[in-house]
């Protein structure tokens, strides 16, 4: 008799960033980053382009972890995520999103719920195409540009020096705590996290 394996529970883990060597190394690429990090600490190794993004997916504890990154510009981030839900029948609870915040302290990182796009593009792109904003977010903090800088200047330049730094601990911390909100839950990783 043959025994059925349970089906393994997925999760979708979209980094939001731009393609292109230009932009590898730049504040709004923090969620590149953080998948590209994580991809590393699992062992996923081998990355296809699959429904406008780079995917790569590994069982990881006894879940299969589907890492992305759209491969479309940030603003139209959405689309990339709506067609893997579907594809790999991942629900809503179970996706979880990682983007640069310019609200939040450079070098720390905020987990979250819900809650609105604070300007983010691929925020806002991923809250049309999916109808909804019920996601689970961590979100890298880039800090505001310094005096009258440009934003869009201000995301899309490499950091110097300390803000180096402190964008490599940001990046750093969202890597630990995108496994530990799988494992843990919500709210444990915003009490250890936030």
């Amino acid at each position: 008799m043959n025994q059925i394996r349970p089906q393994t529970e997925a999760w979708l883990i979209v980094g939001l960033g731009n393609p292109g060597s230009e932009y590898a190394d730049t504040r709004h690429n923090a969620g590149f980053r953080v998948v590209d990090a994580l991809a590393d600490d699992i062992g996923a190794t081998y990355w296809k382009s699959q429904c406008g993004a780079l995917v790569a997916a590994k069982e990881h504890r006894g879940r299969e972890l589907v890492l992305a990154k759209p491969q479309t510009y940030m603003n139209l981030s959405g689309s990339a995520v709506a067609q893997l839900m579907k594809a790999y029948d991942i629900p809503l609870d179970h996706i979880i999103v990682v983007h640069d915040e310019l609200d939040i302290p450079a070098g720390t990182i905020r987990v979250k719920s819900g809650g609105g796009h604070g300007g983010h593009n691929g925020l806002k792109s991923i809250f049309e195409k999916c109808a909804s904003r019920d996601f689970v977010r961590v979100r890298i903090g880039i800090g505001r540009p310094p005096g009258r800088m440009d934003t869009a200047d201000y995301v899309l330049r490499a950091p110097r020096g300390d803000a180096a730094a402190d964008f490599e601990c940001a990046v750093s911390t969202g890597t630990e705590a995108v496994p530990y909100l799988i494992e843990h839950g919500l709210a444990k990783t915003q009490g250890a996290f936030n």
